[in-house]
């Protein structure tokens, strides 16, 4: 690969992307504008991206090399995801005509709208939303690096800085519109390589004949054990089901119907490309097993066998993919920030006419520290990701007794929380070899601890409609009742 074609290239797409954000960046006139797209994001925006996020760092790097060591089993990443976004439109779509910003306070509307609630999962929403946003930095970084064989920590800072730009200036309509243009050069640039891997291989037959017999087995479930593919998909399938920045494509869609219509699209698309990255990582093994470090599976397979010209998109549409995930987990954080966590510390919303510019200053230093964790070393990284990891299924659990439990308080959701995390750790230090990763005994212990300590504690004092004006008091303090 000829590094300075592959540089210019990227440069002058990331001055593509910073236009666009610079042109959409005329319909941000409140602070809801910037944080939410003004609510109105039209079915194929959502669409776009949703899949873009979707397809993000765990797809470009994480599923292909999990493809490249396990073949078939690269597709687990792709049917977690799936099922997730499946059931996030079935069961969480309705919760758009709530006008909730955050999760947070989405959460906390389930248990009275409790503040104390409100407030634990702010806080473990923006370390989530940091430590994601900082593995997204360094999985960019590697790749860039691995290219262009630019010096590790420069690559990180190029990372950062480039979709921090076009973020800062146009908040999440730069983010939805950005990610829509990437989620097209992401789908064909995944489809073409796993099309030209096959063909470098010498065709079907030779791709299948060069992995090992376990690998080609369904889903290879010879090569990974079944309870470890299920954890996976289960791992994966929670995520998108906790991860703030899903939420927010329901909060900021037209409808609870155009929401819940473009997750079922996506959900499906998903369902057809999640063999992609499997293809493209067994392709990789099939002309290179003995690769170092199988995340590299995806730019060796672009860098070594591709043509120059087709080798350059694809690899910048597996930097897409870096960067559309980065740049949603960037405006989740900013909007916990700005809706839950500044209230909590100032005891005020802030005022309508500064919201855009806090908006962006917030941005700056959310992504400066991620960037900071980023540029320490992987076991940090390695570390908050484990911790994101132990926060996500107890919030999967809250959401889930929360939206379909009125019974559900706040001495539960605690408890859930805490319960998902003390599992999840116990897995971490002393099972994980057994489960794979901690995520069906987390959700086990949550849910069970949970519903046993709702059932001994007072119900809510305050009913759904009352917690429900509580929020929305607060958040008309932000949005149009103090200047």
């Amino acid at each position: 690969m000829n590094t300075s074609i592959f540089l210019t290239a990227l440069a002058v797409y990331i001055i593509c992307l910073i236009a666009l954000s610079l042109f959409v960046s005329r319909n941000n006139k409140s602070g809801e504008d910037f944080l939410l797209a003004g609510r109105g994001l039209p079915i194929f925006l959502t669409i776009g991206t949703t899949v873009a996020t979707m397809v993000g760092t765990g797809s470009s790097m994480g599923a292909v090399g999990f493809g490249y060591a396990n073949g078939w089993a690269g597709m687990l990443y792709g049917v977690g995801g799936a099922v997730g976004i499946l059931l996030l439109g079935l069961w969480f779509a309705p919760v758009r005509k709530f006008e909730f910003m955050t999760m947070s306070e989405e959460i906390s509307y389930y248990v009275g709208a409790n503040r104390w609630v409100k407030n634990i999962v702010a806080v473990l929403i923006f370390v989530a939303s940091i430590g994601w946003l900082g593995a997204h930095i360094l999985g960019g970084g590697l790749y860039l690096a691995w290219i262009a064989d630019v010096e590790l920590q420069t690559a990180k800072i190029i990372i950062a800085v480039s979709f921090a730009i076009y973020v800062i200036i146009g908040g999440y309509n730069a983010v939805v519109w950005t990610d829509t243009l990437q989620a097209i050069i992401l789908f064909f640039g995944f489809i073409l390589m796993a099309v030209l891997a096959v063909d470098a291989v010498g065709g079907w037959q030779a791709l299948m004949d060069a992995q090992p017999v376990e690998n080609i087995s369904f889903l290879a479930i010879d090569a990974v054990g079944s309870l470890h593919a299920v954890s996976l998909m289960l791992v994966v399938a929670v995520g998108v089901l906790a991860t703030p920045s899903f939420r927010q494509r329901i909060y900021s869609a037209q409808t609870v119907s155009s929401v819940r219509k473009s997750f079922y699209i996506s959900g499906t698309l998903y369902v057809f490309f999640s063999c992609v990255p499997a293809i493209i990582g067994m392709g990789a093994y099939a002309l290179n097993p003995e690769l170092e470090n199988r995340n590299f599976a995806f730019p060796f397979l672009a860098a070594e066998v591709l043509p120059l010209a087709v080798g350059v998109v694809v690899l910048i549409a597996g930097l897409s993919a870096t960067m559309s995930s980065a740049s949603s987990d960037a405006i989740a954080g900013v909007s916990i920030l700005m809706r839950d966590t500044y209230a909590m510390v100032t005891g005020k919303m802030p005022p309508k006419n500064r919201v855009i510019h806090q908006s962006r200053l917030a941005l700056l230093g959310i992504i400066a520290v991620a960037l900071g964790f980023a540029l320490l070393s992987n076991d940090i990284i390695g570390y908050i990701t484990t911790m994101i990891s132990t926060v996500m299924a107890g919030l999967f659990v809250c959401g889930l007794l929360g939206r379909f439990w009125l019974r559900y308080n706040a001495p539960g959701a605690i408890a859930s929380l805490l319960a998902a995390s003390v599992a999840s750790l116990v897995v971490v230090n002393f099972y994980q070899g057994f489960w794979g990763n901690p995520v069906i005994p987390a959700v086990i212990s949550s849910l069970v601890v949970g519903i046993v300590v709702t059932l001994l504690t007072p119900t809510s004092k305050l009913t759904s409609e009352q917690a429900l004006k509580v929020l929305g008091d607060e958040r008309h303090a932000m949005e149009g009742g103090r200047e």
